[in-house]
């Protein structure tokens, strides 16, 4: 399939580091313009599914405000400028929670909407995890820090407890991962 090709960009919101709106020329491999198509810009993030050195699954029961209340979250947050996903992911698990895992396993990385951009998310599986410090995180959401059985994870993860689709997607890859 032939790619449509951006012609011209323009930035008509940059609200903060969190979110920046574009208005982009595309033409289409057929040479038909589109001159209004809208791109959305917000940093790349990491999500993080966190296994201890006794099976239990780190999450946090927190609010969201998108969300418009309480869902069980993995671990996560935004990369840093020029930040690999894998040393984010590492760093978000030591600041959020004051774990460190021995493993690491790639779950992939997806593109958040495929007409809009968004972001790219980078989904991680971290085994044999334990305390080595005391959680140093600065998020604004209130938050618990909570230890899940595999089957209770399964559970919640059925019950549509997680209710963002990222955190649903690294959930369900990191289950599969595990088989």
């Amino acid at each position: 399939m032939k790619t449509w090709k951006t012609l011209e960009r323009k930035t008509i919101l940059n609200h903060n580091k969190f979110l920046r709106v574009e208005n982009h020329v595309v033409q289409l491999p057929n040479g038909q313009i589109i001159d209004d198509w809208s791109w959305v810009v917000t940093p790349d993030y990491v999500n993080v599914v966190v296994e201890t050195e006794d099976g239990r699954f780190l999450c946090f029961r927190q609010y969201k405000h998108g969300v418009g209340g309480t869902s069980l979250a993995p671990v996560g947050g935004h990369l840093e400028p020029g930040e690999e996903p894998l040393a984010a992911a590492k760093r978000e698990l030591l600041e959020e929670t004051g774990y460190e895992a021995e493993e690491w396993f790639d779950l992939g990385s997806y593109v958040v909407d495929g007409n809009r951009g968004c972001a790219t998310a980078y989904l991680f599986l971290a085994r044999q995890a334990s305390q080595i410090a005391e959680p140093a995180a600065d998020d604004l959401e209130e938050q618990e820090l909570i230890f899940l059985s595999r089957d209770e994870l399964e559970k919640a993860l059925a019950a549509k407890e997680f209710k963002v689709l990222g955190w649903v997607t690294a959930v369900a890859l990191a289950l599969r991962y595990l088989g």
